[in-house]
């Protein structure tokens, strides 16, 4: 038996979780095949995609970051898509309320929010309802952390915030300059602990989420098809319009993975087959990072492998999803 506040509880429980708003999530790493096969259940689900992969909010960089195509995009409504231009700065706090202002729009036309995409930590943000405070670059800040990161060592700077907040340290990888420049930024602005900062609150949807998988010698012959076909599609005289547009060869958005080994191999640093080389194996240790953001045996996620017949399967699991959803509510 509950006692009256515990009823009281359950029953002030119940109202919010039925007002909570229904958000399928789709995960996996790259190449595993998100986009089409989120634009194949959007379709016949009466869906739209919420974009949840930090490389494409930029206008202009298409081909390096594997983008849908306008055809694409023409099938399904998508969001967080070409948002930006590549000197924009989109923080994860920005991220996570446009995305949630985007999944609202998506379901007062009384369609079904699909939150697809790769990038791990922006995922999280938007379904574990991180409180992020919103601190603004400081580019005089940024820069000095960067010039220190030359002479530490991206490895040096990153024992540096250990010594500083060792739980922020243990979640960045000491390759990824930008988050470990990101989380001192924060620390030195605010006073407070990069750590301290994200915390989880009530989530205000109710999540399926839905993960792809692939074996990991399967996704590197898809990644190496992918770029293949990146360089026959005109990879490097995407990058290269992007210089001659007058955007830094520095910015935090052409750090991506394969931006800046060919920026490197148009200043005339690198041979091409090295940057296709360095991409290759960068990309593959990023596909292995990926996982360390959702586990296999995490109960929460329903893994599917992607083989035929993998959109009927989960098409009936989001069916099913549905109408229990509307029945306990």
């Amino acid at each position: 038996m509950h006692s009256p506040d515990q009823v009281k509880g359950l029953n002030e429980l119940s109202i919010l979780e039925a007002h909570k708003v229904p958000l399928i999530v789709i995960l996996g790493p790259t190449a595993v095949g998100k986009t089409e096969l989120s634009i194949q259940l959007a379709e016949s689900l009466n869906g739209e995609i919420i974009s949840a992969d930090s490389r494409l909010f930029y206008r202009g960089m298409d081909i390096g970051t594997a983008k849908p195509t306008p055809q694409d995009l023409e099938r399904v409504p998508h969001h967080l898509i070409n948002v930006a231009d590549p000197d924009e700065i989109w923080t994860l706090a920005r991220f996570k309320e446009e995305a949630k202002d985007a999944i609202y729009n998506v379901r007062s036309r009384g369609r079904l929010p699909f939150l697809v995409g790769g990038t791990g930590q922006y995922i999280r943000a938007v379904i574990e309802a991180w409180d992020i405070p919103e601190v603004s670059p400081d580019n005089s800040l940024r820069s000095a952390l960067l010039n220190w990161s030359k002479e530490l060592t991206p490895k040096g700077l990153h024992d540096r915030l250990k010594v500083i907040d060792p739980w922020a340290a243990d979640r960045i990888d000491y390759r990824n300059v930008r988050r470990t420049i990101r989380a001192l930024e924060v620390i030195f602005r605010t006073g407070r602990l990069f750590s301290t900062q994200r915390v989880q609150t009530v989530s205000p949807y109710n999540i399926l989420r839905v993960g792809l998988t692939r074996s990991r010698e399967e996704i590197y012959y898809r990644l190496d098809l992918r770029l293949d076909t990146m360089f026959d599609d005109g990879f490097v005289e995407e990058v290269k319009l992007l210089l001659d547009k007058g955007y830094s060869a520095d910015l935090p958005s052409l750090s991506a993975i394969g931006y800046r080994e060919i920026i490197n191999y148009l200043h005339g640093e690198i041979a091409l087959e090295d940057a296709i080389a360095q991409i290759k194996r960068k990309t593959r240790v990023f596909v292995r990072r990926q996982s360390n953001w959702f586990k296999l045996n995490d109960p929460d996620i329903h893994w599917f492998e992607v083989v035929p017949n993998t959109k009927q399967e989960i098409q009936a699991l989001i069916r099913e999803w549905i109408t229990t959803e509307s029945d306990r509510i």
